[in-house]
């Protein structure tokens, strides 16, 4: 049998390349309109994913566009982190009711992404909204983190992400993108990184260690698509894919 995994971009942000990367992933994550987008980015999302037959999922994340949604933020209380989810799942799943399809995921974006990786509260929280709103709906969350064991633990099926364009901390983080090295710029480091989760379920951290993140049955791949190398690292993954005989293929 051979192996399948999910690969999966950030879209809807208002980059001009959405309309080439979608047709090369399996699981889009949509701004809601918070950090990036609007009504019509979204509604134009969703078609080129409907298209393309690309599961769609919703990319919450803090209604910050000037910092892109990448700075900490502190909300005031667990109900105000709450309702920043829950108000940004009803305007994909409007969205999605209105172009006749289905929102198959969530995917925290930025800042609230980390956050949620290595602060319990926060993650359980947000593994709540999403469960409340819709239980069948899974939950991508860094592989390993706390985001992953707040979902399970109330019972929602998780996706445990894992990054291709990203650097990594010998603990398994990823590494600022306040630090030099946090992006990762060549397409063939960013295949073989791309190869070597999907075959072995392995990183090679910043500092030459090599990382086991612990990750389930279900793992996908991501690409940001607001990357400059967007594009490219996709096409490289998806023909080196091919020939490693990895079928690419949204879970659930």
């Amino acid at each position: 049998m051979q192996p399948i995994i999910d690969v999966n971009a950030d879209v809807g942000e208002g980059m001009l390349t959405d309309a080439a990367l979608i047709p090369l992933i399996s699981s889009a994550n949509i701004a809601c309109s918070y950090h990036a987008g609007d009504a019509a980015t979204i509604a134009t999302t969703i078609d080129l994913c409907k298209q393309q037959g690309v599961a769609i999922g919703a990319h919450p994340g803090f209604a910050d566009k000037a910092n892109f949604g990448r700075n900490d933020m502190m909300l005031p209380t667990p109900d105000a982190w709450y309702q920043l989810i829950a108000e940004q799942l009803s305007i994909i799943e409007e969205a999605c009711n209105k172009a006749g399809v289905s929102m198959r995921h969530v995917k925290p974006h930025g800042a609230l992404y980390n956050m949620s990786a290595r602060m319990p509260e926060i993650a359980h929280i947000i593994a709540q909204a999403v469960y409340d709103f819709n239980p069948n709906l899974l939950l991508y969350g860094l592989a390993g983190s706390h985001s992953i064991s707040a979902a399970k633990a109330i019972g929602l099926t998780t996706v445990d992400e894992f990054f291709a364009d990203r650097t990594y901390q010998p603990d398994g983080s990823l590494t600022p993108r306040t630090q030099s090295n946090a992006l990762i710029t060549d397409d063939e480091v960013a295949m073989q990184q791309a190869l070597n989760i999907a075959m072995h379920g392995k990183i090679m951290a910043a500092d030459g260690s090599m990382i086991h993140p612990a990750a389930g049955v279900s793992k996908s791949i991501c690409l940001h698509g607001d990357g400059a190398h967007a594009i490219s690292f996709a096409q490289h993954i998806v023909h080196a894919f091919q020939q490693n005989g990895i079928n690419i293929q949204a879970h659930g």
